[in-house]
């Protein structure tokens, strides 16, 4: 499956290459405030900072936990029904409402208020639903790389939809490699099985592999530049997360993708970004 297909959506489209490398882009990392953050304790600031990644940060309870997965079952099912795969539920705050809801709980975007300030977009969702068995991998990549974004100030918070460990293959981050800046990385070949299209290849040389492991309701916090990926799930086990993409107000976006944004805290002074209603009816 090619990055294209499963970032097709409403308004937006995806850069070619050529696009991206003709863009200027300011794909450097821009720090936390490690000095008076209200929901991370300055800690974990200073661990997104030095490492590019905070996790394990429980966001929901179990009896909610169990809502939304039933929620998002929902929402798996009708796209397998589609004919679609388990991959192709994307831009979902745009089709979904329970998914606009958890883009906008304010328990989340607290913490991303920690780290790129006080006006903040949601412009991204998507399901990364690994189904038992599931031969897809998720190569090592930056997510800032794909993205016709700049600056990079662009925070990723994972939500564990089901349990997430090695034997279901969880994320997996390369610690400290957000500071290395854009990674060259090479066209990914079919036999990696790669549900995105890029691969970085010899990733130690950027730091150390950590597994992300998640309770269901459990959030992880990343870097746009902070290279990851993970395995494919050879277990009897889903492994389903959600990515809540949130940046601040002030990052331009071009080829349409200001048009999916949602204001979740403060203010956007300039009108660039779109500040898109809760969806009334679901519609993968």
């Amino acid at each position: 499956m090619s990055q294209t297909s499963i970032e097709d959506s409403r308004y937006k489209r995806m850069p070619t290459p050529e696009e991206l490398r003709a863009m200027e882009r300011d794909l450097q990392f821009h720090p936390a405030d490690a000095l008076g953050p209200a929901a991370l304790t300055p800690e974990q600031a200073e661990q997104y900072n030095l490492r590019g990644y905070v996790k394990g940060i429980s966001i929901f309870s179990d009896a909610e936990s169990s809502e939304i997965r039933k929620g998002v079952d929902t929402l798996i099912a009708a796209a397998l029904a589609k004919g679609q795969s388990s991959y192709s539920v994307i831009s979902a705050h745009l089709k979904s409402g329970l998914v606009h809801d958890i883009m906008n709980d304010r328990r989340i975007v607290a913490y991303i208020n920690d780290i790129i300030g006080e006006d903040v977009v949601g412009w991204g969702s998507h399901f990364f639903c690994k189904l038992p068995h599931d031969t897809k991998t998720v190569a090592w990549h930056q997510d800032a790389s794909y993205w016709p974004l700049s600056p990079s100030k662009t925070v990723t918070a994972w939500l564990a939809i089901d349990d997430t460990d090695t034997e279901n293959a969880c994320m997996r981050f390369i610690s400290g490699s957000h500071t290395q800046g854009h990674i060259g990385y090479r066209a990914s070949d079919d036999a990696e099985q790669n549900v995105l299209n890029q691969t970085v290849d010899d990733v130690t040389g950027y730091g150390d592999p950590v597994d992300i492991e998640l309770e269901a309701g459990q959030i992880s916090l990343h870097s746009d530049l902070l290279l990851h990926g993970s395995e494919a799930n050879s277990s009897a086990r889903r492994r389903c997360g959600l990515t809540l993409r949130y940046c601040a107000s002030s990052v331009r976006a071009q080829l349409g993708w200001n048009a999916e944004g949602v204001w979740v805290a403060g203010s956007d002074p300039t009108g660039h970004w779109a500040n898109n209603p809760r969806p009334l009816v679901d519609n993968v």
